[in-house]
Order: C-alpha cells, then structure tokens, then sequence
C-alpha cells in the first residue's frame, strides 16, 4: 500500500498577488534587517536614528554602531524633544525571543514618530551576520 501525503503548504491557497503585494508591502513599512542596516551604516546612509532598547549594561557589553540607548522607559517625549517629527527610528533588542523592540515600536508610534523594527536584533548582527560591534558607555 502506498500513501500519498497532500501539502500541508498548498491546503491553503496562496492569496492573490495584489493582495500579497498589499501584504508584503505593508510588512516592509513595520521592518527592516540587520543586512539593509549595515549596508546604510556602510553608505554613510543617515535615514534613520538607529536605537538599542536594552538596558544600559546589555548596551555597554555590544551594541550596534551608531546606536543609541534608549530603554523603552525611557522613550518620552522629553528624551525625544529634540527630534524633529518626521524622523524614522530603527529600534532593536535581544533578538526574536524578544519583544522590547515591539515596545519601543508602538511607543515611538504613540509619540507619533514613525518607526521600524530591525527583525532578529543584537543576536543576528552580532552571531549570524557577524557584523561589527561597539563596547562601552551609554550613549
């Protein structure tokens, strides 16, 4: 006797390309990489304040270069008074075990700033992608 296995992918039907265009269209506008972040990093690309939301020691022990620490507590109007509000804040955390970087994003969103994730945090720039890493105080 032999079985035959249907796909589990295909039990569901893809959705139509306009509306996953619309989809993944959106999903761009909540996240980044750390890939496309380096490579702005690289370029000398100043299109967003790139900020680090752990807390001050996790900062100090590796951070990503040009980031700033800003733990989500702090994230207030105050801390964010001398930002214009057009500008794009990239925010990162542990990594995809993590959900701070979610925090800050709904925070900044809240201040009505507008914001993006960079998905897999300080883990993928650090451990899988290998990039490089500042050490030391708090910015």
């Amino acid at each position: 006797m032999t079985l035959v296995y249907k796909s589990l992918v295909a039990a569901t039907p893809a959705a139509p390309s306009t509306a996953a265009q619309s989809h993944f269209q959106a999903k761009l506008g909540y996240e980044t990489d750390c890939a496309d972040v380096h490579h702005d990093i690289q370029h000398g690309v100043n299109a967003f304040v790139l900020v680090d939301v752990r807390s001050p020691e996790a900062y100090q022990r590796s951070h990503v270069p040009q980031a700033i620490n800003l733990p989500v507590a702090r994230i207030t109007p105050a801390a964010l008074a001398d930002y214009p509000p057009d500008t794009l804040f990239v925010v990162y955390c542990w990594g995809p075990g993590c959900n701070g970087a979610t925090k800050a994003a709904l925070r900044f969103s809240e201040l009505g700033y507008p914001v993006k994730e960079m998905l897999g945090g300080i883990e993928y720039w650090e451990d899988r992608e290998r990039y490089p890493i500042e050490r030391g105080a708090v910015s």
